[in-house]
């Protein structure tokens, strides 16, 4: 447990436990501020930070880009409601469907909202041209969001019977079985929806002979190929674009996290084909607010000048190799990932533990199973900061004793 000698954060926690509510178990500080690779919280302990918001923050903390484009757009305009084109959603939009090699974007603010956009461009095109298919094959152990139809799209076992009944057609079969997969098609399916790196399940590569089957039996069906890239997308794996590695283009691909760096935003691309929405059957009140499509546009700016998706491959494999040297001492197995998205097991189901020992020497890592550690820093980091990282991880491990 950490000792609280401030006032200020006890005050803050007690107000947290009385107004806000319960939907997860946090740790007992409240962070204040953030500057590049670090956090600060309310008593002034600095961490190092290898979750980066969950693969939020792609250019760090605060960044000066990001800054200078809100405060931009928010002295000139803020919101023009979503029935009217803005100038910063035009400008945007054809700078991302530029790089991404898609015709048509729907811009929303979570990566569950594209996701949901996604499934419904889907069943849209079952009901337009397959007859009325509806049913969207998913991957176990993959992750969707928290909207009810995602959860229904998530492969999490834990998920099942969760706020039954869930929303019908989701057909989960295992990652990288071909066979499986092939067997799931039926006349009632509309797409295969999948992450290319599975992020919450562990961080598990779908294999390039395992893309191409897919890709090949959607052209054969008439079926939507669809990449939720809510992580992978961005730079993140040392591509801009998850799908780059594979040489394989998607018919839908999603994005979100990195792609607002902070600032919430998330975008759903598709090619002409596929543009089928009447008016008023999607939509939503924020979606292509000026001031998140300034935000983006600034992020994606940034990414492509400062070239930080070559980064992450260099910084990515840089880790690899510490990772790998460490478990010569420790028990660090399976060392997997692309670019900065990264994980490792540990014994013994003790990554929560090690993930707060981390915690308490200053550095943030995330624990999403029982014996993985995850590690999604901003795509600025560089390798003194890796090897920061290193040095309180062995000094994690040695603590635990877990060698």
């Amino acid at each position: 447990m950490i000792q609280l000698e401030n006032t200020v954060t006890k005050d803050l926690l007690a107000e947290a436990e009385k107004s806000l509510l319960f939907t997860a178990r946090r740790p007992e500080l409240v962070m204040e501020r953030g500057e590049g690779m670090f956090l600060w919280d309310t008593e002034g302990k600095r961490y190092l930070d290898f979750i980066g918001g969950w693969a939020v923050n792609s250019l760090g903390h605060s960044p000066a880009a990001l800054q200078t484009a809100l405060a931009r757009q928010a002295s000139t305009l803020v919101h023009a409601s979503p029935g009217f084109h803005n100038k910063a959603m035009i400008e945007f939009a054809g700078l991302l469907t530029g790089v991404s090699g898609m015709d048509k974007v729907f811009f929303a603010s979570s990566g569950a909202e594209a996701n949901e956009s996604a499934i419904k461009l889907a069943r849209k095109h079952g009901a337009v041209n397959l007859n009325g298919a509806y049913e969207i094959i998913t991957l176990t152990n993959s992750f969707h969001g928290r909207t009810l139809a995602t959860m229904s799209a998530t492969g999490k076992p834990q998920w099942k019977e969760l706020f039954a009944p869930k929303v019908d057609g989701f057909n989960h079969v295992p990652i990288n079985d071909l066979d499986a997969c092939f067997a799931a098609v039926t006349n009632d399916t509309c797409a295969i929806m999948l992450e290319l790196v599975q992020g919450e399940g562990g961080v598990n590569a779908v294999s390039e002979s395992y893309l191409y089957g897919l890709r090949k039996i959607c052209d054969m069906y008439g079926i939507l190929l669809i990449f939720d890239e809510i992580q992978t997308g961005m730079g993140r794996t040392g591509r801009m674009f998850a799908y780059e590695h594979y040489g394989i283009k998607p018919d839908v691909l999603t994005l979100g996290k990195g792609i607002g760096a902070g600032f919430p935003l998330s975008a759903m691309l598709t090619s002409e084909k596929y543009d089928l929405f009447e008016p008023g059957e999607q939509g939503g009140t924020y979606c292509g607010a000026p001031l998140a499509m300034a935000a983006g546009h600034a992020v994606l700016q940034e990414l492509l000048e400062r070239n930080l998706a070559a980064n992450a491959k260099v910084q990515g494999e840089y880790i690899r190799k510490g990772l790998l040297e460490l478990s010569g001492q420790y028990p660090i197995t399976a060392v997997r990932g692309k670019g900065l998205l990264l994980a490792f097991n540990v014994q013994g189901g003790a990554a929560s533990e090690l993930a707060a020992e981390c915690l308490r020497e200053g550095l943030l890592v995330n624990a999403p199973g029982p014996s993985t550690i995850r590690l999604v820093p901003p795509l600025i980091v560089e390798q003194r900061d890796i090897d920061e990282m290193l040095s309180i991880l062995g000094k994690a491990f040695g603590k635990l004793k877990l060698a």
